[in-house]
This record gives structure tokens, sequence and C-alpha cells, in this order.
């Protein structure tokens, strides 16, 4: 028999496992990934819009991001909004196209992505463990309601323990994957 409050948990627990993950992914570690740069906004047709909506962005190599806007007339939109997002990137235009070239990246610089990494991990981890907490509340409040049995309630319990114990597990092995590439020179 499942319940309701599981399968809600379920799918809350997998979409703060993944928004963490889409986090980690943020963080650059020296090789170059369209996510660095597509969530960058930009002053775009009278409105502000994230650059994916206005260009196409690949990575040619390991150290370039390459973004083709398809209108001419936002190329220095883009140069402009990359340069306020503030990413520590440089960008230049060549031709209709828009290069990124990625710096390399020094020890402190390096260790300051580690501690951000550190900090989105511990907020996805306090994510899943709300998630927990609310869907703990929500079981007890069926118990006393009388629409679960106390039995009930104690293995339904398990389960959300065991999930949350297995998602904040995932996170953490991530983080270390993340750590070993932010490091590794």
């Amino acid at each position: 028999m499942s319940n309701p409050a599981l399968t809600d948990m379920q799918a809350k627990m997998k979409k703060a496992f993944d928004h963490t993950l889409h986090e980690f992914s943020s963080i650059h570690t020296g090789k170059a990934s369209p996510t660095m740069v597509e969530s960058v906004m930009v002053e775009a047709y009278g409105t502000t819009q994230p650059l994916k909506a206005c260009a196409a962005i690949s990575t040619p190599d390991a150290h370039m991001i390459q973004i083709q806007p398809w209108d001419k007339g936002l190329t220095q939109a883009i140069i402009k909004g990359i340069q306020t997002a503030n990413l520590g990137l440089n960008p230049t235009v060549d031709g209709a196209v828009v290069r990124v070239p990625l710096p390399q990246l020094s020890r402190e610089r390096r260790q300051e992505f580690v501690k951000v990494a550190n900090r989105m991990a511990e907020e996805g981890r306090v994510h899943i463990r709300n998630v927990r907490r609310d869907t703990m509340d929500t079981l007890k409040k069926s118990q006393k309601d009388g629409k679960i049995t106390e039995d009930d309630l104690k293995r339904f319990e398990k389960e959300v323990q065991t999930a949350t114990d297995k998602n904040i597990k995932d996170i953490g092995e991530h983080l270390a994957k993340k750590e070993k590439d932010l490091l590794t020179v």
C-alpha cells in the first residue's frame, strides 16, 4: 500500500536533487560548458531573457564557449549581459559569433569554487530535510485523523527516512566528484 504523501515526497526530493546537480553544473572547472552562460540575462527586444533563448551556445573545445546569436543585432547585448553577470569571463566578437575563452583557474579560485559547491550541496540537503519534515507532519496528521494505522505510520516513516538518507548520500557523492574536478589541475 502506497500513500499519496510518499509519492509527493519522492517527486519533491527528486526535484531538489536535480536542482542541486544543475547548480553544480553552473560552477566551471576549467572545462567549457554551455550551462555556464545559458542563464545569463540579456536585454533583447525590450525585455530581459536568458541567453539560451536568443542564441545557440556551443563549446568547440575545452577552453572556449561559442555563442551564435539568432539576431546579429543582439551581439553587443550578449557581451554586456556576460560582463554584467560577473562570471569572470571576457567575451570577444569574432564576426557573427561571440567567443568566451575560459581563463586558467588559480588555486585560490578553485578553493572558492569548492566553497560554493559545498554551500549548494548544503542547500540541497536542507531542502530534502524540509521535504522529509513536511511529509512526516502529513503522515502524522493522517494517522491522527484515522486515515492510516499506527503500523502504517511507522512503516511510512521508515520509507521517508530511507529516501532522505539516499538523496543526501547521493548529493554527497556528487559533491565529492565536483570537488575532485575543481581541484584537478
